[in-house]
């Protein structure tokens, strides 16, 4: 079992002489399978707590645990199948849809014929079949957004953190990738998912809210 563990995990930030907290200390743990909402206003620590839980930020105090093991900087939770899909998306601009999707995965050794089947089918999932030759600035930010989701798809992540996943989506498509992060805990992945969107929200199995850091349950995991 890689179940997530965040053991007394706080984020905080100098400004000057004061510190922000921007998550105050959270225990939580997640299992695979599990989809989870964290969801609450803009600057509430939303994307702090997902930079935590994907070692791109270090915790102020606490420590997040991932199948055993203690996550301590971004390329060592990578190479124990930790994805983070950030609010912009980062892509590269220079590169199309599809090599957005393969690159990756050839950098992280996926076989060639492998890594071409997976990024098929993962710009299937987010119905961009037909735009793979694409460059990326000449998508729209919606198909942008899903490029992303897609690249995190193909790489068949244990924990899989977005960052506002449907911010630019139309109802049509935020219902297709809820239901591909839904397929991706179906699969055996935990995904984290940080959203403004209540709709998006009431479809995870469990809804956790953060204003000014402090965190509450409004629907509780199973």
């Amino acid at each position: 079992m890689h179940e997530l563990l965040a053991q007394g995990v706080e984020v905080r930030y100098a400004d000057g002489a004061d510190q922000i907290v921007a998550v105050q200390a959270l225990d939580l743990m997640l299992q695979p399978g599990q989809l989870l909402a964290v969801t609450g206003p803009s600057g509430a620590g939303k994307s702090s707590l997902l930079w935590a839980f994907g070692a791109a930020l270090r915790p102020s105090s606490g420590r997040v645990v991932l199948a055993g093991t203690e996550l301590t900087d971004r390329e060592q939770a990578a190479a124990h199948g930790v994805v983070v899909v950030p609010q912009g998306n980062g892509l590269a601009s220079s590169l199309t849809a599809a090599e957005n999707v393969l690159v990756p995965l050839l950098a992280a050794g996926v076989a060639a014929d492998e890594a071409a089947r997976r990024t098929e089918e993962a710009l299937t999932l987010v119905g961009l079949e037909e735009s793979g030759n694409h460059l990326i600035e000449e998508l729209s930010g919606g198909q942008q957004q899903r490029v992303a989701l897609a690249r995190a798809f193909g790489a068949r992540a244990r924990l899989l953190l977005a960052d506002e996943p449907t911010s630019d989506l139309d109802a049509t498509n935020r219902e297709r990738m809820v239901a591909a992060l839904r397929g991706e805990a179906l699969r055996g992945a935990i995904v984290v998912m940080a959203t403004h969107d209540p709709e998006a929200a009431e479809q995870t199995d469990g809804e956790l809210h953060l204003d000014e850091g402090v965190a509450t349950w409004v629907r509780p995991l199973g």
